[in-house]
């Protein structure tokens, strides 16, 4: 009761001691303190009620605005980390004033790509993607590699904006200086993974990186995307997880060019050894993913870093022979006219269905269809037809 009563009293006290009101600046009273902390009431610049700190920041904000395709090249091109970020959040971006702007830093850009070793990093869930990546990365980094990571995080169906976010999973790679980590929605713009992705490993190629390290969230259809825009690609299983016969199932194991058991160490040791000799045999009956090079079985784990060096002497070995035999270089131009025509078809995707006349009739095709009254083929003719403005489709 005694504390109740003091804190009634010095609440008392401090009313009373508090002024009631606060003086303008031409008030005749200049002894305020609020007087000289400049925009509190005043306003700033000539502007009412504008504090400094709002006007700092409308300020900034303009100045984000004025930014002209000579200022993301140059940003780009002095390997500003911070400029590269925006270069690449403006190519994310689905705006059309944005995408043209875009494409015009890429086509200056355009002559100081392709230097880079391309690595795409897949594995089912938990087998230690994240953290292998960030133990590689950071052993590239401390031998004087320039290493960024471009991890394709699945998309939030609320913002299209990236859910996992690197950045906070690779605390100790992050804080190298030779290390730029950059976590991509795979969805919900004009070509996916395909376009925000390889426009982003060109960004960083410009910016100077010579190794992309492309992480997929899993097994799935991004692999298929990640494989189509790198130049190796790597597996990262774990043992006694049952991956062995469902990586086969799936396909993953198709297209890798090597595949590695993850965490080797302790107990799990024999138990890695012992998987990577399956995949061995396994990989014995599979076409190579490269024309070429055999896939080759490894094991790593994030406590032998010398493990590490094993596993990217391997890609190194897979440049110099790929190289030679000109594989490398005729992958990278297939590459591209592929990624060409997935944007042609992407782009025919979403001019129809954002048609709002052909929107019409295929909801009406659609009943004809339900009610059995059209066959499916048929339907689709018909509206291909409508479409491109032919008689016959």
């Amino acid at each position: 009761m005694l504390i109740l009563n003091f804190l009634y009293t010095f609440m008392d006290d401090n009313s009373r001691r508090r002024p009631e009101w606060v003086p303008d600046e031409h008030h005749e009273n200049k002894h305020f303190a609020s007087e000289v902390m400049a925009g509190i009431k005043g306003g700033h610049d000539g502007i009412p009620g504008q504090t400094a700190s709002e006007d700092t920041s409308r300020r900034n904000i303009k100045a984000r605005k004025a930014l002209t395709i000579d200022d993301y090249v140059q940003g780009v091109l002095s390997q500003n980390r911070s400029m590269l970020a925006r270069t690449i959040t403006l190519i994310e971006s689905n705006h059309s004033e944005h995408m043209k702007m875009a494409q015009e830093v890429l086509k200056q850009l355009l002559p100081c790509t392709g230097k880079s070793l391309r690595v795409g990093i897949t594995g089912v869930p938990g087998a230690g993607k994240s953290t292998f990546i960030e133990a590689l990365g950071t052993e590239l980094c401390q031998k004087g590699y320039k290493v960024a990571v471009l991890a394709v995080d699945p998309s939030s169906s609320v913002t299209g904006g990236s859910i996992l976010g690197d950045k906070t999973r690779m605390e100790k790679l992050v804080r190298e200086e030779n290390a730029f980590i950059r976590p991509s929605p795979s969805g919900g713009s004009l070509g996916g993974v395909n376009r925000k992705s390889r426009e982003t490993m060109l960004l960083c190629e410009a910016a100077g990186y010579d190794t992309i390290l492309v992480e997929t969230v899993g097994v799935g259809q991004n692999e298929v995307s990640v494989r189509s825009m790198v130049d190796f690609f790597l597996l990262i299983l774990i043992a006694g997880a049952g991956d062995e016969l469902q990586g086969i199932k799936k396909g993953v194991i198709e297209i890798a060019d090597a595949i590695v058991v993850n965490k080797a160490d302790g107990d799990n040791k024999i138990r890695a050894n012992i998987a990577r000799a399956e995949y061995e045999r396994v990989l014995q009956f599979l076409a190579p993913a490269t024309q070429g090079w055999k896939t080759r079985a490894l094991t790593s784990s994030s406590l032998e870093p010398e493990a590490f060096w094993k596993i990217w002497e391997t890609v190194l070995d897979f440049k110099e022979n790929t190289v030679a035999s000109n594989v490398f270089q005729n992958r990278r131009k297939k590459q591209s006219l592929e990624w060409m025509h997935s944007m042609i078809e992407e782009g025919i995707k979403n001019h129809f269905f954002r048609n709002p006349e052909l929107q019409i009739k295929l909801k009406s095709l659609e009943k004809q269809i339900t009610d059995g009254m059209l066959p499916p083929t048929s339907a689709a003719h018909k509206i291909l037809a409508d479409y491109f403005g032919e008689h016959e489709f």
